[in-house]
Parts: structure tokens; C-alpha cells; sequence
């Protein structure tokens, strides 16, 4: 059976997304929730690199998002360069429980900064949100944080899923977005210094350089 160029084109886009965070904030639980729709509650530390590919539907477009999970521990720091190449977006995740691993964000920023581009769409996830009589971040904390980085913020629960399929979504409409920007500023500098006769005249078209560059705006979404 023959397939037109349209029915052969199942994919339009694919996203590396990467989970980063402290060792047992629950990453792996928040891909297999997103994933599978499926919780570990006693789930082992991540060994090495695992990932999954989730797909999506957006504006009429099928978006493939290959998210990459690996362990927190200092001991995997050897995947750190491979882990990122490629990536568009990234979960930057904390346990609202444990005050530390909120205290790493800034080094897992600087580590996200350095080995992939600078523009990853990034959104800051405070895991574990049903542990309310444990928090010892409070939610004013974490978005002040996201304000003051530029980043996205949601507070999720991988256990009752509160948010958990919104954080992801977030990232990808946002890298969605970004890319549809850029193809359309693309098919409008193609059109830069074109020039044609009209009525007598030579009409030039000029691009707009200024919306060639998709600044990071501070961004909050609040839970």
C-alpha cells in the first residue's frame, strides 16, 4: 500500500526534555505519572539515565516529548554532557518537604546553564505538594525564586497528580510556541531586500529585526 507524504509524516515535532533535581525528589515518579499514569511509592534511585516518550497534540500538530530522567546523585555527574545535549526544556524539581534540595536549585542552574543553551525552557516544579504537614518550602518561596530566574513554577504532587500533566504541558506549548515564532520570523527575513518594480517604483521590504530575538520574559504559573 502506497502512503502519501502526509500520512507518512506521523511526527511532526520531537522535544528532549531533561528531569534535574536533587536525588529522591521524585523525577521518576512525576515521568511515570505523566507517562503511565502510574506511582512508585517505593520506588530506588534512578541508576544512570532512563527516559520516555510522551505524545501530545498541539494546535492540530503531533508533538513527541522524549523526556530523560536521570539519578541525582553526585557519583552520575560522568552523564552530565550527553544528558543535556539536545535538550529544549527541563523540570527543575525540589521536594516542598526537604529544604535542601530547594537550596540546590541554584546549582542545578548553573549545571543546566553550562552544558546546554541558555534559552531551555525551564520550569520550576516543587514536588510532593500532599505532604502539606511536612513543607518547609513555602509556595511564596518557590515563586519568588522562578520571578527572580525567569523560569515557569508549578507545585505538583506525583502521588495524586495534582499538576503533574500541567508542568509538562507547560514546557512543551512553550518550546511549541518559541519554534512557531521562529518559523514564521524565518519565512519573513526570507523576504528581507526583495525588491520589484510597482507602478514606477522600487518597493523594498524590510524585516523586523527586532522580533528576531524571543527574549526570556519572567514567567510565573502559579498552582
Amino acid at each position: 500500500m502506497a502512503f502519501s507524504t502526509e500520512e507518512q509524516q506521523t511526527e511532526d515535532y520531537l522535544f528532549k526534555i531533561v528531569l534535574i533535581g536533587d536525588s529522591a525528589v521524585g523525577k521518576s515518579n512525576l515521568l511515570a505519572r505523566f507517562a503511565r499514569n502510574e506511582f512508585y511509592p517505593n520506588s530506588k534511585s534512578t541508576i544512570g539515565v532512563e527516559f520516555q516518550t510522551q505524545k501530545m497534540d498541539i494546535d492540530g500538530k503531533e508533538v513527541k516529548a522524549q523526556i530523560w530522567d536521570t539519578a541525582g546523585q553526585e557519583r552520575f555527574r560522568a552523564v552530565t554532557s550527553a544528558y543535556y545535549r539536545g535538550a529544549v526544556g527541563a523540570l527543575l524539581v525540589y521536594d516542598i518537604s526537604r529544604r535542601q534540595t530547594f537550596d540546590s536549585i541554584g546549582r542545578w542552574l548553573n549545571e543546566l546553564h553550562t552544558h546546554s543553551d541558555m534559552n531551555v525552557v525551564t520550569i520550576l516544579v516543587g514536588n510532593k505538594s500532599d505532604l502539606k504537614d511536612a513543607r518547609e518550602v513555602p509556595t511564596r518561596e518557590g515563586k519568588a525564586l522562578a520571578e527572580a530566574q525567569g523560569l515557569f513554577f508549578m507545585e505538583t504532587s506525583a502521588l495524586d497528580s495534582s499538576n503533574v500533566n500541567a508542568a509538562f504541558q507547560t514546557v512543551v506549548k512553550e518550546i511549541y510556541g518559541i519554534l512557531s515564532r521562529k518559523v514564521i520570523l524565518s519565512q519573513e527575513n526570507q523576504k528581507q531586500d526583495i525588491t520589484w518594480m510597482m507602478d514606477g517604483k522600487t518597493v523594498v521590504l524590510q524585516g523586523d529585526h527586532e522580533a528576531d530575538s524571543v527574549s526570556r520574559r519572567r514567567r510565573c504559573c502559579s498552582s
